[in-house]
């Protein structure tokens, strides 16, 4: 259900600029018709002013303007995680695009509901409508690229995901009543440090604290493939294909703020708002970590798992065919040994990687597309028979445009069960990590039966059974028993 937005729980954090609230809402300010975070440092205005609202979009349909103060740009929850499924994946379908070009009706059809009854939701949910979330999220993307990149106003339009430059300083107009470059002006004005400067783009990736970096790359470490990812205790680093461009994407934690930095290289800047959408993904940036431990920590068999590991996230994927791959590759063998046959087929089918402007890295490769893998003879990777026919499957079936745009977790599964090599537990991990559906659950996982009964393993009807309460947030319950069991670094 979404967020009960009670007037006066809301004023009391808008008085005490508590960041615990930043984004969780927006306040509205009905006298200056201006939209704010909870933590905006103008003064308070008087509470019979003050509307609160669930997201952005809500304010943007209703006719306020953002706020250039607090930057509601870079508020942690723009359109965070919500509980109901359909919405979900409406909204990550928005953030790749699908409103840009596409109707609503498109995409009620491709999460499964009917045109009428999306709209619905969306206004239960959000208090906005598919198409003023789609604006919403255009118009916020540009100015952050307005503040934060050199991007010429044209680059930024395009890289916004606007129609034509026109259209472009008109709806920036309107909402801020001021033109872009205006914008632009008063952003580096303020403080010269925010004058951009030429290079790769450099944006920052706001989440909702507490964030636990330091358990994200310990899962990620262990599976980075060799010769496309590199990861540290302070960086995550990797190459990228888009449209048959080749570029790279660094990622930093920034100790003391509620953002990740993102640095950016690629050579088309209409790539950079899917770019973004899938570093949000890759890092778990929408999730309310706060409300998810308060659900699970209910249950005294993980209360103390959550409370060591706070801020904890599921590791989300760059690329769903690419995190399915590795999962295939990691049925019934060490993590090590995934690693490795993952590295060798990316050094095999991958293309080299191809910059306009060669830096130094020891990243050499972008991973095999699946049209290459559906052909390819795997078996001189050392796969097994299975194994290599497994993966040959998948490619195909993602080639051909089969495995797209699930209208459930249930049938995702299935969907995927159907394919040779893949069962109930890989189909879990991919909805898990690729699919990004927070109550996947691999109940037959055999770390996780022992997690609970070390000497005497549950068996899978057991788990599911004392899992019920932890939904919808099984997929990070599992997060949980895995890394506070030390069995993220041997399994998977």
């Amino acid at each position: 259900m979404p967020m009960k937005l009670d007037h006066e729980t809301c004023y009391r954090a808008v008085q005490a600029r508590d960041r615990r609230f930043d984004g969780r809402f927006f306040t509205a300010v009905l006298t200056t018709k201006i939209y704010c975070r909870p933590i905006c440092p103008a003064p308070t205005p008087k509470r019979e002013n003050c509307i609160f609202l669930p997201c952005a979009a809500a304010a943007h349909e209703k006719g306020f303007r953002p706020c250039l103060r607090c930057r509601p740009e870079i508020s942690p929850g723009l359109f965070a995680q919500v509980e109901g499924a359909v919405v979900s994946r409406a909204l990550n379908l928005i953030a790749e695009g699908a409103l840009d070009h596409g109707k609503v009706a498109d995409l009620a059809e491709q999460v499964g509901v009917g045109d009428r009854h999306l709209r619905r939701l969306f206004t239960e949910h959000l208090g906005a409508s598919p198409l003023a979330v789609a604006q919403t999220r255009r118009i916020l993307f540009a100015k952050q690229l307005i503040d934060e990149t050199s991007l010429s106003m044209t680059d930024v339009a395009m890289a916004a995901g606007f129609m034509s430059i026109r259209r472009f300083n008109e709806v920036m107009q309107k909402t801020y009543q001021r033109s872009p470059r205006e914008l632009r002006r008063i952003h580096i004005a303020e403080n010269p440090e925010n004058a951009p400067t030429p290079a790769e783009i450099t944006l920052r990736l706001p989440f909702s604290p507490p964030y636990h970096w330091s358990a994200l790359v310990r899962f990620l470490l262990p599976r980075a493939i060799p010769g496309v990812e590199a990861v540290g205790s302070d960086f995550y680093c990797r190459t990228i294909c888009l449209d048959g461009l080749h570029g790279m994407v660094e990622v930093r934690p920034v100790e003391g703020q509620n953002h990740l930095l993102a640095k950016i290289r690629f050579p088309s800047v209409g790539a950079i708002a899917p770019i973004v959408e899938r570093l949000r993904r890759l890092f778990d940036l929408n999730a309310n970590t706060a409300e998810i431990a308060a659900h699970l920590e209910r249950d005294p068999l993980l209360r103390e798992r959550v409370a060591a590991l706070l801020g904890l996230r599921v590791p989300g994927a760059w690329d769903s065919f690419e995190l399915a791959v590795r999962a295939i590759l990691g049925q019934q063998i060490s993590v090590a040994a995934a690693t490795k046959l993952a590295g060798r087929l990316a050094e095999t089918y991958g293309e080299p990687l191809k910059l306009d402007t060669p830096i130094e890295t020891s990243l050499r490769f972008v991973f095999p597309k699946p049209e290459v893998l559906a052909i390819a003879d795997l078996s001189q990777l050392g796969l097994t028979r299975a194994r290599a026919k497994a993966i040959s499957s998948l490619a195909a079936a993602v080639a051909e445009g089969q495995l797209h745009n699930f209208p459930s977790l249930e049938s995702a599964v299935q969907t995927l069960c159907k394919l040779p090599g893949i069962g109930e537990w890989t189909a879990h991990y991919i909805a898990m990590r690729a699919l990004r559906e927070p109550d996947a659950f691999p109940a037959t996982d055999l770390g996780l039966r022992r997690s609970l009964s070390p000497d005497n393993p549950l068996t899978k009807a057991q788990l599911l059974e004392m899992a019920q309460s932890w939904r919808p947030w099984r997929a990070y319950a599992a997060m949980y028993l895995w890394l506070s069991e030390g069995l993220a670094e041997i399994l998977h």
